[in-house]
């Protein structure tokens, strides 16, 4: 944790910035390790300090790293405002995406200092670049939803629902070690698979459905993410080749991605086969994401992304194809981007599966 904020007070020398207010839970944790609801980080020339209040003292204790502990149970904005007088600080970065107006509001009239300066995404963009300890809880959150996909297959049967099979999996990952669900898992079949976010709906799968599942969880607060699509029973000729076309694009992400790429020609590789095998239109959203403390996050794979791929990232490849009145496939793996290619998390089969 030490060395993180270390790379965060890099960061601030650069920008000039004399402190720093971090209130977004998921950068807290990044930062510090505290897994808790109530803690904020201010970052001041010679202190890191951890604001908490009593219900979180001896979890703070035994969690955070490289900090000093402060306990505020009442009147929050001013007891912040009194260490911030304490530490000599007269500007002072807050994170403006995760500050609504009225907290700013609130900061501009009981914080004792000459300035406000919003900052947007510098510890986001510190994240982006997973360490080696990031990347095996990441494989973790992987292997439990590789072992639910293979859960499923057994589970999935004529008849029952799409919700049936999301509970299914969410059990599944949840008895395998998972925290929590890493989203509202998406399960759309036959004519619904033509929706990219199809959460799982009550409608009965029928032989001859293509079913797509996107599901996730969360492992020690870091995410997987997986798409797999199978068939119920003998798929229509037409979605067999839309099968063929996003498994044969989203394995040539696999083979051309690495770092140095902009996101924009990774996107570009499924992009271009697809539009060029006649189903361009087809494809409306990016290849894909980043994944970590949370499910999206930086980088973002896209058409007008200005991203650019860095060694140690671990971002999605998930092309799709959806034609409405028929249905649809997307295929997604986790892919940890290395400086020659990248490593594939992923060992669920991708080959089209009838059942």
């Amino acid at each position: 944790m030490e060395k993180r904020i270390n790379k965060l007070r890099s960061k601030m020398k650069e920008k000039e910035i004399e402190a720093f207010f971090i209130t977004s839970r998921k950068n807290v944790r990044y930062l510090t390790g505290f897994t808790g609801t109530a803690g904020r980080l201010l970052i001041t020339k010679n202190d890191n300090i951890f604001i908490t209040d009593s219900r979180y003292t001896e979890q703070a204790e035994a969690q955070t790293e490289a900090c000093r502990i402060e306990v505020i149970n009442s009147r929050v904005v001013e007891g912040i405002g009194k260490l911030l007088k304490k530490s000599d600080v007269d500007e002072l970065a807050f994170e403006s995406e995760h500050t609504t107006y009225s907290e700013f509001q609130e900061y501009r009239e009981k914080f004792p200092i000459g300035k406000l300066i919003p900052q947007k995404n510098i510890v986001e963009k510190l994240r982006t670049i997973k360490e080696a300890s990031e990347v095996e809880l990441i494989k973790k959150a992987v292997e439990i939803s590789d072992r639910a996909f293979f859960h499923i297959l057994n589970f999935i049967r004529p008849g029952i629902t799409e919700k049936e099979v999301s509970l299914e999996l969410e059990f599944s990952m949840k008895k395998g070690g998972g925290e929590a669900n890493a989203f509202d898992f998406i399960v759309a079949s036959g004519k619904r698979g033509a929706l990219p976010h199809g959460v799982a709906a009550d409608k009965k799968l029928e032989v001859g459905d293509l079913i797509t599942m996107d599901f996730g969880t969360v492992y020690r607060g870091y995410h997987s993410d997986i798409t797999r699509t199978v068939a119920l029973g003998e798929p229509d000729e037409k979605l067999k080749e839309i099968y063929d076309l996003v498994f044969t694009a989203q394995k040539k992400v696999i083979e051309e991605i690495k770092a140095g790429m902009t996101a924009v020609e990774a996107d570009s590789i499924a992009r271009d086969f697809i539009k060029n095998s006649g189903y361009g239109d087809n494809f409306g959203h990016g290849l894909g994401h980043g994944v970590g403390l949370q499910i999206h996050e930086a980088p973002r794979l896209s058409y007008s992304s200005n991203d650019v791929l860095k060694e140690g990232m671990i971002v999605t490849d998930e092309p799709g194809i959806y034609v409405s009145g028929l249905g649809g496939v997307r295929i997604e793996d986790d892919l940890l981007i290395k400086e020659d290619g990248c490593q594939v998390l992923n060992s669920a089969p991708k080959e089209l599966i009838i059942l």
